[in-house]
């Protein structure tokens, strides 16, 4: 199975349990097709780079996950016609980007060094 990583924008006219209730329909659709859910990351209510539909702001959410590839197109064919999605795009991951989400998973990028820290004191 591969690695895909799946960004949804929602319309920010959706209250957050309207919004949850999107988000969990889509997790149902992989889980229920044999898909592992790996990670996700409600990112919450963000400024568009340009406005979509008349609408300048949407609810974005981040899904890792691994799953066959034929499962994509079915997934994609329900972001489609959910009126509630303003946009989505999913990837296929490679080594480096899982090796890099493992890693931005377990902390690592948060940690300051020993030497940072030595110069600070």
């Amino acid at each position: 199975m591969q690695q895909y990583e799946t960004v949804i924008v929602l319309t920010p006219l959706l209250s957050d349990e309207v919004a949850k209730e999107a988000i969990a329909k889509f997790s149902k659709i992989l889980t229920d097709n044999g898909a592992e859910i790996v990670q996700e990351d409600n990112w919450g209510l963000r400024k568009l780079a340009y406005p979509i539909q008349k609408k300048t702001t949407g609810y974005y959410h981040l899904t890792e996950f691994k799953a066959p590839g034929e499962l994509i197109n079915k997934l994609e064919v329900e972001l489609r016609r959910d009126e509630r999605v303003l946009r989505f795009l999913t990837i296929a991951l490679d080594k480096h980007a899982i090796a890099y989400n493992d890693k931005k998973r377990s902390g690592a990028f948060n940690k300051k060094s020993a030497k940072a820290e030595e110069t600070a004191n």
